[in-house]
């Protein structure tokens, strides 16, 4: 498959493949041994569901290791964050439901990059 990705990040890419009043849907790609920031969300809740890889999912301080097709929920206000444990790329599908979708509804606790 050949994706126009929607946005590089220093752990990997990310692409919207849906977005609509209801929700918005990714695929992200995780580079091997990187992880996105421990973070939550005032306006969303995701679901993730592993399509190949292996993932360590941090949920409220907990961590969880999944696998393809293993799923995880991340209800709206939790602190949590994704890593690719492995040494192939972790991808992962993100549908995200509730009343706003965007980038900026992102509050970070901890980056391996310095973002804020």
């Amino acid at each position: 498959m050949s994706e126009r990705w929607t946005e590089e990040r220093p752990w990997g890419r990310f692409l919207n493949l849906l977005e609509s009043p209801e929700t918005k849907v990714k695929l992200i790609e995780v580079d091997p041994q990187k992880r996105l920031s421990y973070q939550s969300h005032e306006k969303r809740s995701e679901n993730w569901t592993i399509i190949s890889g292996m993932a360590l999912v941090t949920l409220n301080e907990e961590d969880v290791s999944l696998k393809n097709g293993d799923h995880i929920f991340i209800p709206a206000k939790a602190k949590h964050r994704i890593k690719n444990s492995g040494s192939d790329k972790l991808r992962f599908i993100e549908v995200q439901t509730g009343d706003y979708f965007g980038e900026d509804d992102i509050r970070r606790y901890g980056d391996d990059f310095k973002r804020n």
